[in-house]
């Protein structure tokens, strides 16, 4: 399957092809992969992420599933990539990882039957949904903080193209330790028809990305923490926690906050024992 990255190569923004354990541009030049900077793989000009769709994640929660997706919205502001810092600001406590499948736009696409939705895609990239749950009490409605703060979306690290989604396992690790084991197969709603729904009544251009849900097992990470998200035939996604260099100010807006809510989500929506937590690393 054709893998396509973007990195830094003499200092420009450059999409090139993988070839065995090297990044070819189109004029030649030649990069071992562990050598390249890498740039997320696409420039979308959105981020559209399902809220629920993974049945482990929904039984985890133990609700039950809206008839329909759900959906919110990631800035690109929020982009990031392969081997990139994930930013846990000062005086935060719950970033959570969630290791997902992002499909990619690549043609134009609005009003579109689910059948027809695989013609419009270009083709998907791992991607790690993180979220910020100390703001999940004032952000509750728009998840605008808790899943677009900068540096939470990381994507990469590269575009695969002609990757069948049926039946492909999702893993994530933590410090080389595995945390998510889901599968493709458990959401309750593909690719096809998450594009489609969408493009009802929003526009897709070229490059937009969708993200696709996660498992369960969602968890807190800590500064210091590598996290890894790999995908059956799309490769492996890495970063590192790092602290933010400067708390979050405390002269305006909403302060984070640590409630029932906020515990609850972040060490995995165990409701019906509240108050009764597992050690806190």
């Amino acid at each position: 399957m054709p893998e396509y990255r973007r990195i830094l190569l003499d200092g420009a923004a450059v999409q090139v092809r993988r070839e065995d354990d090297e990044l070819v541009a189109g004029d030649g030049r030649r990069v071992k992969i562990d050598d390249a900077r890498h740039l997320p793989p696409v420039v979308p000009s959105k981020v559209v992420a399902v809220h629920l769709n993974h049945r482990s994640r929904v039984d985890e929660f133990q609700i039950q599933l809206t008839p329909t997706p759900t959906y919110f919205h990631k800035p690109t502001s929020a982009l990031n990539s392969h081997q990139g810092a994930i930013v846990r600001p000062e005086g935060c406590k719950w970033l959570n990882y969630e290791g997902e499948v992002a499909i990619v736009i690549g043609r134009t696409a609005r009003n579109i039957s689910p059948e027809e939705a695989g013609e419009y895609i270009a083709g998907y990239t791992v991607a790690n949904d993180y979220g910020l749950h100390d703001f999940r009490d004032t952000d509750a409605g728009s998840m605008l903080r808790v899943k677009g703060s900068d540096t939470l979306c990381p994507l990469g690290p590269g575009l695969v193209t002609d990757w069948d989604f049926h039946d492909k396992y999702l893993r994530t690790y933590v410090n080389g330790e595995l945390v998510q084991d889901g599968s493709t197969s458990e959401m309750e709603w593909d690719m096809h028809y998450l594009v489609a729904d969408i493009a009802r009544t929003i526009t897709l251009y070229p490059g937009d990305v969708l993200l696709s849900g996660t498992p369960a097992n969602s968890r807190p990470v800590q500064p210091g923490d590598v996290v890894e998200v790999e995908v059956e035939g799309l490769g492996r996604l890495t970063n590192h926690i790092v602290t933010g260099p400067t708390p979050i100010r405390s002269d305006v807006g909403a302060q984070p906050t640590e409630s029932e809510e906020v515990l609850s989500t972040a060490l995995g929506g165990d409701w019906e024992f509240r108050g009764i937590r597992p050690p806190r690393r």
